[in-house]
């Protein structure tokens, strides 16, 4: 990397964590610092929000993601607005009107301790989990560009987004946030104007759309019903609008973000605006990523995106195979840029005979270098079983180090690691205040001064920091970081949405019942989760939501109309 890029991307960085630690340098009491002054306009809601969830691995994975499958990881955020409509009138008035500070607190008034304790658990269960991917995407970034083991990046990074969430809390995270989205948005657009300028000479952006739709990648919507399906219309309308309400609705590290709202009309309109534009966004950078398939469609791709792989096979005694397939591989690139080329021309000339031999030919040479990628996959797990193929996490990572002009890089760079920022801290700060407010506070030590728990929050942050970071280190475990963050929502966000169902709409059933219902749930969908992972059924991870949310439901239901029942076909019940 070049001395521009770096001092970019550390000027950017730099510029950020110092404005976050100087505006918060006056905190020092617990509220002040797990709940901030409560004085944030909707904007920068609106913009916590958005960046709390868009994490390094949105700005990593999903570019992947689309190279690959195209526009239809979309279809995901479309129950976003539903959720953020639903939420606006439902649940945040309840949390203004109790002044609460975890979304937690309201379930103990409403049921008993141990549904609030165990809620908190959950939460601090599957959030302390995906912290750790949340560190581990930029990791391979940098790992990859300076050469640096895997594990001494993740601590750097770790490091860094501990100290500054430690020393301000809550107000840390949200006022850095807003600066955090802005470098976001401004680095992924000029990422997208970089690779239509980087297409061959007479190739325009028109071009680019025209090849990529009749290839198969434009299209947003299946109507398909499988239950198998990660991303149709169905799974996205259902499943996903139960994980966004799951998601905003009950996990702290989102509940704490627009709880520090001046007003309830402020934290309203801060959701909305998330609702609006995060699907924009996210159209964005899936649109970088299929920019980046048709330009590697006129700029012939590595064989394998992993360079770090690469360069241990041509270190091995698999030096003449792997060169083998790669000459292989380039005259098939250079058949599939000739072909790719007739197809813009053909298009343009609306020539649909010319179009449908030339998107055939193109076809044909793409499922050519797949063959030839899936020998030099082969060749890799040959050589060390334990090094993972799955590759698509690195599309965005090479275009970036290999086509961005110098600068450029450097600030592309700065986005993925601001991304990593503010989802990290976000998460770290709602784990320390579940912690303490839900658990230490509440039934462990519950008669210190507030110093005192000013100072558990600030080690229970870097607590949960520390496990995050051994979580990192074996989440290469998982093929596609994106989808590891989702699923791992997926197997608890269920259950903790269905005893917020309970509480906020069936008045009567009370807190032995939902405990117990809720265990029940998440038992099941564990159970559902494990038989769907070793291929025992088809179900799509995104099912789990509304699965565990309707059983944690019904078995509340039922488990309190038994105990009724009981109560009233025995006597001594009766009698008391």
């Amino acid at each position: 990397m070049k001395t521009l890029d770096w001092l970019v991307m550390i000027g950017t960085l730099a510029a950020i964590v110092s404005y976050g630690v100087y505006m918060t340098r006056k905190v020092d009491n617990v509220k002040s610092y797990l709940l901030g002054d409560r004085d944030l306009k909707w904007w920068t809601i609106g913009l916590s929000v958005m960046a709390t969830q868009a994490s390094a691995v949105t700005f990593l994975s999903t570019p992947g993601q689309a190279y690959n499958d195209g526009l239809g990881f979309a279809q995901f955020y479309f129950g976003l607005p539903i959720a953020m409509v639903v939420l606006c009138i439902f649940v945040l008035p309840i949390y203004y009107r109790l002044k609460v500070y975890t979304a937690y607190e309201y379930l103990e008034g409403r049921f008993d301790l141990r549904v609030r304790t165990l809620t908190a658990l959950l939460f601090l269960l599957q959030r302390g989990l995906a912290a750790g991917i949340t560190i581990y995407a930029p990791a391979i970034v940098l790992s990859t560009i300076l050469n640096w083991p895997l594990s001494v990046t993740i601590l750097v990074i770790g490091a860094v987004v501990i100290f500054y969430t430690v020393v301000g809390g809550t107000k840390a995270v949200s006022v850095t946030q807003k600066q955090q989205m802005i470098v976001i948005l401004c680095g992924m657009f000029i990422a997208g104007v970089v690779v239509v300028l980087k297409l061959p000479e007479g190739i325009g952006f028109s071009d680019a759309i025209g090849v990529a739709g009749h290839l198969g990648k434009l299209q947003v919507v299946d109507l398909e019903f499988d239950l198998n399906d990660r991303y149709n219309i169905w799974s996205a309308l259902l499943g996903g609008t139960f994980l966004f309400l799951s998601y905003f609705g009950t996990d702290q590290s989102q509940v704490q973000r627009y709880l520090s709202g001046k007003s309830l009309a402020e934290s309203r309109l801060g959701l909305l605006f998330n609702g609006i534009f995060k699907v924009p966004m996210q159209f964005l950078v899936l649109m970088v990523g299929i920019l980046v398939f048709v330009f590697f469609l006129f700029q012939a791709p590595p064989v394998h995106f992993n360079s770090a792989n690469l360069d241990k096979l041509r270190a091995s005694e698999y030096q003449p195979q792997l060169e083998e397939l790669e000459a292989e591989y380039s005259i098939i690139g250079e058949e599939n840029r000739v072909a790719s080329v007739a197809m813009a021309e053909a298009l343009r000339r609306e020539d649909e005979p010319a179009i449908a031999e030339a998107r055939t030919e193109v076809e044909r040479t793409l499922r050519e270098r797949d063959n030839i990628a899936t020998a030099v996959d082969s060749l890799i797990t040959q050589y060390d079983p334990e090094l993972i193929t799955e590759d698509r996490d690195y599309v965005f990572i090479t275009f970036i180090t290999k086509y961005l002009p110098v600068g450029l890089v450097g600030l592309l760079l700065a986005v993925i690691f601001s991304a990593a920022m503010s989802s990290t801290s976000s998460e770290l700060n709602a784990l320390a205040t579940t912690s303490v407010v839900d658990i230490y506070r509440r039934s462990l030590v519950t008669d210190r001064d507030d110093a005192h728990y000013l100072s558990a929050s600030k080690w229970f942050t870097v607590g949960w920091g520390m496990i995050a970071l051994g979580f990192a280190a074996v989440a290469n475990l998982f093929d596609n970081l994106i989808q590891a963050v989702n699923i791992i929502g997926s197997l608890f966000y269920g259950a903790i949405l269905g005893i917020f169902v309970v509480a906020f709409f069936y008045k009567r059933v009370g807190g032995r019942a939902v405990f117990n219902g809720a265990l029940l749930g998440q038992l099941f969908v564990t159970i559902t989760f494990v038989l769907s992972w070793i291929g025992v059924i088809d179900l799509a991870f995104l099912w789990l939501n509304l699965i565990g949310c309707v059983l944690t439901v019904v078995f509340a239901l039922l488990l309190e109309n038994t105990n009724k029942a009981a109560t009233l076909t025995d006597p001594k019940k009766t009698m008391q």
